[in-house]
C-alpha cells in the first residue's frame, strides 16, 4: 500500500494526505518542541540532549555510533561532541585496549543533565498525544514498528521486536 498519487502530475498530489509528509511534519514539530524545552531548561539543543541521553543509556559509545544512529556525517558529529565537551557534559577517553578508539563518557554534570531529559521527552509526547487512549498509542507504536520492519534495515531490528512497556 502506498500513499503515492496514481497520476504523476504534481497538481494531483495532495500533500496533506501523504503519510511521508505527515510523518516528517510530526517529527519536525516534536523535535522543535523538545528543543524549546531543552534550550530553556538545560541550555542545550534537542539533538545535544538526545546524544547525552543515548550515552547515558549505553546506546552509543563512540562518535561513529552517533553518526550511524542519527544518519549524520562524522564532521557534524565532531562539532556536536566538541560543543558538549566544551559545556563539560562529556569527555573523550582513549581506549586502553585499542588506542585508535575514542569512547565518549558523560561527566558528572552530563549524567545529571541526562537524568532530566526523559521528563522533557515525556512532557512533549504527553502534549502531542493528548486525547489518545493507551490503546491508540500502542497501535500507533505498532504501526511505526511495522514501517521500520518494512525498511529491512538491520539497525532497527531491536525496535521492531521490542515489547511496549505500559505507559510509554
Amino acid at each position: 500500500m502506498s500513499d503515492a498519487p496514481k497520476s504523476t502530475a504534481i497538481g494531483d498530489y495532495v500533500l496533506a494526505e501523504s503519510v511521508g509528509y505527515l510523518i516528517g511534519r510530526v517529527r519536525s514539530t516534536m523535535w522543535n518542541m523538545v528543543t524549546q524545552h531543552t534550550s530553556s531548561e538545560l541550555g542545550i539543543t534537542g539533538t545535544q540532549a538526545s546524544i547525552v541521553f543515548m550515552l547515558a543509556v549505553g546506546k552509543c559509545w563512540t562518535a561513529a555510533d552517533i553518526a550511524r544512529e542519527y544518519g549524520i556525517d562524522a564532521s557534524a558529529v565532531t562539532r556536536l561532541i566538541d560543543r558538549l565537551e566544551k559545556r563539560g557534559l562529556l569527555s573523550r577517553v582513549r581506549s586502553e585496549e585499542d588506542r585508535r578508539v575514542v569512547r565518549l563518557e558523560l561527566t558528572d554534570d552530563g549524567q545529571a543533565t541526562a537524568e532530566r531529559i526523559p521528563a522533557i521527552f515525556a512532557r512533549v509526547l504527553d502534549h502531542l498525544l493528548t486525547g489518545f487512549t493507551p490503546e491508540e498509542v500502542g497501535f500507533l507504536k505498532s504501526m511505526m514498528r511495522r514501517i521500520l520492519a518494512n525498511s529491512c534495515d538491520p539497525s532497527v531490528a531491536s525496535l521492531v521486536s521490542a515489547n511496549d512497556k505500559p505507559g510509554t
